[in-house]
């Protein structure tokens, strides 16, 4: 089994630094030409399987790698995006991620003491469910031997491979987070997830 695991492309609220989590916010125009970059790119790939995190800005960038395609769609709800709860749509400027003192600072340079605003998950629900979603994948035998794009978001994807590597919550953002339309390929052999490419951009200056 391979899967291609995908972030979707850029959203309005990326670029106002908006929390988006759970937020059902869509690709705005350059997340869908950085998708269609990135479909070019993956066009002879073989996909059997797309399973995709229920929000449109995952949905859509699947939609576009995929193309003319025809293979089964499966939505996933454990591959979400983690939530802010109170937080979301908040804009969040750069110097506030960086300033210690801030209430949001934890969830980028300390995970592994963030605390979620009222309402919002936490990073360790986050590893938790994603954890559960490969392992499941794993008993699937009928899908030994698969090509399978998951379509997910910046957070979850992060969680996906924190899962992989048993990397603890402290390092969750390891490699910080991964651009719109990165791509991560990883395959399971003899029982093991491994990585085989990490956050593999196929566009240049869209």
């Amino acid at each position: 089994m391979r899967l291609y695991i995908i972030r979707h492309g850029e959203t309005p609220w990326n670029t106002q630094l908006r929390l988006q989590g759970q937020t059902d916010i869509e690709l705005n125009e350059k997340g869908r030409a950085l998708a269609r970059e990135t479909a070019h790119a993956m066009r002879e790939i073989p996909f059997d399987l797309v399973i995709t995190s229920p929000l449109s800005r995952a949905r859509e960038t699947a939609d576009i790698v995929l193309g003319h395609r025809e293979v089964p769609v499966i939505t996933e709800n454990r591959i979400r995006e983690i939530s802010f709860g109170a937080m979301e749509g908040r804009q969040i400027s750069k110097e506030e991620r960086e300033d210690p003192a801030s209430e949001f600072y934890c969830f980028f340079h300390d995970p592994g003491c963030y605390v979620p605003a009222e309402g919002g998950e936490t990073i360790a629900s986050l590893m938790e469910r994603a954890a559960g979603f490969l392992e499941e994948l794993k008993q699937k035998q009928e899908w030994y031997g698969k090509t399978i794009l998951i379509s997910t978001h910046g957070a979850a994807s992060r969680a996906l491979l924190a899962a992989i590597k048993r990397t603890p919550q402290k390092g969750f953002w390891e490699n910080g987070v991964p651009k719109n339309c990165a791509v991560t390929i990883v395959d399971l052999e003899q029982g093991e997830w491994l990585i085989k490419e990490q956050d593999k951009v196929y566009y240049e200056n869209v």
